[in-house]
């Protein structure tokens, strides 16, 4: 698969990706029944993920969108840009935020330290993709779908720089890359 200049390789299967989906979605289920959380879905990425996984979601709960923007091209640049698009009032309520991937943890801890200055009750992270090796920051990912090593994937939400986020499969950078 080529996208743009580089070349990428199967890895996570659409059938895979969905039976993943569903047992995170069984796991938040259980360990957030009566809290009626809100879903703080990261844009860009996360808008496929967020969309099945809400699917599979039964207890009641509310869904928004915020955008942090980090990547551009292959390199995460470390810095963050304000915020936007949360326009609920989170104090005293259940959060869960979802990332398509966590990989240096720098827009999750940037989030955090935005999130938790309006006192919500509790944060908990759902991502699809984990990257363990990449994390800088002490974060602790509640529910993680796949854990990865520290490749570059896209597919699935995920781009090569603006590119391929309507792949159904997942695919990493093949090693000749």
């Amino acid at each position: 698969m080529q996208i743009k200049d580089l070349h990428f390789e199967p890895y996570l299967s659409q059938q895979s990706i969905q039976e993943k989906i569903i047992q995170l979605a069984e796991t938040i289920n259980r360990d957030q029944k009566g809290n009626d959380p809100i879903f703080i879905a990261v844009l860009n990425g996360a808008f496929i993920f967020m969309a099945d996984l809400a699917r599979h979601i039964s207890i009641p709960s509310e869904i928004t969108f915020v955008k942090v923007k980090s990547y551009e091209q292959l390199q995460s640049t470390g810095e963050h840009r304000e915020f936007i698009g949360l326009e609920v009032p989170i104090e005293g309520r259940h959060l869960i935020i979802v990332e398509d991937i966590v990989d240096s943890g720098n827009t999750i801890q940037f989030l955090l330290k935005q999130l938790r200055s309006q006192h919500p009750a509790s944060i908990s992270i759902a991502t699809l993709l984990f990257k363990p090796e990449a994390l800088k920051h002490s974060i602790e990912i509640d529910y993680a779908g796949f854990h990865i090593p520290n490749d570059f994937v896209v597919g699935y939400g995920l781009d090569y720089d603006g590119f391929g986020r309507n792949l159904p499969d997942i695919y990493k950078l093949s090693s000749g890359e």
